[in-house]
């Protein structure tokens, strides 16, 4: 598993994807950018961002047994999140707007699973990500509520946007796990006076 840097280089292997792949002529200003909230408020001229509104613990690997380090020492179960992420296109004109936005859609769905060697090519420390780890890239569809609320922490007009998923990126943990031998017999004291 990852280690605590794994949330940074899932967006930064994501904008980096995207970079490297860029159509230059059409798009040869394009910036690719990790957005917070106030970078809303005075946004690029053109090029895409990518905010991470929301992280999650994915329930369905929540209990995954013990792992081993890379050390080979064994360590307590990881943390399994889901990253949701809003992918916004900037451009002075609708129309390359939606280009850049739908240039960058297409480019998603087909590298949609992220192999740890994309993963940490665009992080400085490059060993993050293990060789058989992967992270799911998936299109996600908002209610207009979820929407709604989402605009509304960042305070700014609707850019033109979509929303996904990087599932699972595992936090691996510092701990490690001791085991005890099994047990041998049992003793229960209730009964007694």
């Amino acid at each position: 598993m990852a280690g605590s840097q794994a949330i940074a280089a899932t967006g930064q292997a994501i904008l980096g994807l995207l970079a490297d792949a860029c159509p230059k002529p059409e798009f040869a200003t394009a910036r690719f950018e990790l957005y917070q909230s106030s970078n809303f408020q005075n946004p690029m001229d053109e090029g895409i961002s990518l905010f991470l509104y929301r992280i999650e613990v994915n329930a369905g690997l929540r209990n995954v047994p013990t792992n081993l380090a890379f050390n080979g020492e064994r360590r307590r179960p990881p943390l399994p999140l889901d990253l949701s992420y809003v992918l916004t296109a900037w451009a002075k004109n609708t129309v390359k707007q939606q280009r850049l936005l739908g240039w960058a859609m297409r480019m998603l769905e087909d590298v949609s699973v992220l192999s740890a060697g994309l993963l940490n090519q665009y992080s400085p420390e490059r060993n993050i990500f293990r060789a058989h780890e992967t992270v799911e890239l998936i299109f996600q569809t908002l209610s207009l509520q979820d929407l709604s609320n989402l605009w509304n922490i960042i305070k700014a007009n609707p850019p033109t946007s979509v929303t996904y998923i990087a599932r699972v990126v595992g936090i691996e943990s510092e701990i490690s796990a001791t085991e005890a031998a099994p047990v041998q017999t049992r003793e229960f004291d209730l009964a007694r006076k």
